[in-house]
């Protein structure tokens, strides 16, 4: 089968044929339809993701497919049956060998390719604005990268819960479509000063801060007392360092959220959250939204799209 591979960490992935498998206990084997792509993969490929496997790995966080075998005295759906999973590696591929118990199944209504890229992005944002930070209906949420792909989860489940949503972004394309997704004021990080207009509104009761560098240092002064700030990611490449005495000054708190881990510190917290988003999908309060779908033949210039920041929402490989 062909799978698309870190081989060496100084050169870029590639396309392999490797062996299909046999699942293994405790194992499925999945025919996978598609893949979703994260800011994760870019980091992997050069061996600076925290979770980066050993190599020699397949490519690809987060999948849609098909059952088609189980392994030895393995609890899980029928084969036959759709089903997304998180598994940290192994989507980029024709066949995809995962953990059972890590297996979500999709609902009749969702299409493979939406149901690839929704675990990571919507669970990212359901659970850094309702188990971490506790949002609540009033407060004022600035997202910063809100046309990204969890940025503008960020922006749509903010409104669901009922807080007034500020969205930061680059240009007034992409902050178009953070305003079709419910944003409620637009800040345009190429023109405008982010500190003085979330100043004039009151201040931010919530930072979400997929970006980091010198945005999230402006963030911080435009918050409020006791406001919260969420670390989700650093796209811009820049980790900002942070003075505890700035923190002190306002009663802020910094939480740092890596969404995977909580497969290990409290999946419960995780899959319950899962569950809630796939409720919210069925009764269609919730608009995914994939900006491009790629040929699996065309997984490079798919990553290519993510480095260099050009894509609003999701990009996802069709396999």
């Amino acid at each position: 089968m062909k799978a698309f591979r870190v081989v060496d960490f100084e050169k870029p992935a590639m396309f392999c044929d490797i062996p299909r498998q046999e699942p293994q206990h405790g194992q499925v084997e999945l025919k996978i339809e598609a893949c979703g792509l994260n800011f994760a993969d870019l980091l992997m490929q050069k061996n600076q993701y925290q979770d980066t496997p050993n190599i020699p790995f397949t490519m690809g966080l987060e999948v849609a497919g098909t059952i088609t075998a189980i392994g030895p005295n393995t609890k899980s759906p029928k084969i036959g049956t759709r089903v997304t999973v998180f598994a940290g590696q192994g989507g980029l591929a024709e066949y995809g060998y995962f953990p059972a118990e890590r297996l979500i199944e999709i609902p009749d209504t969702m299409p493979s390719e939406v149901a690839a890229g929704f675990q990571v992005a919507y669970g990212t944002s359901h659970l850094a604005l309702k188990h971490c930070a506790g949002l609540k209906k009033n407060n004022t949420l600035l997202v910063l990268g809100a046309a990204g792909g969890v940025g503008l989860t960020a922006v749509e489940l903010g409104k669901y819960f009922g807080a007034q949503v500020l969205a930061a972004a680059r240009g007034k394309e992409k902050l178009k479509i953070a305003q079709e997704f419910g944003a409620d004021v637009l800040i345009d990080t190429n023109t405008d000063n982010l500190v003085e207009v979330v100043k004039s509104l009151g201040g931010a009761d919530v930072v979400y801060d997929p970006i980091g560098g010198e945005l999230f240092k402006e963030a911080m002064r435009a918050c409020k007392p006791e406001a919260k700030i969420l670390t989700i990611g650093f796209a811009s490449g820049d980790i900002p360092l942070i003075a505890a005495n700035h923190l002190l000054v306002k009663n802020l708190s910094v939480i740092g959220l890596n969404w995977g881990g909580y497969l290990k510190c409290n999946p419960t917290v995780l899959f319950n959250s899962l569950r809630e988003l796939m409720e919210l999908y069925k009764q269609e309060k919730l608009t995914p939204h994939i900006s491009h779908i790629y040929p699996f033949s065309e997984t490079t210039a798919a990553l290519e799209l993510i480095k260099n920041r050009k894509s609003t929402g999701k990009v996802v490989v069709k396999i």
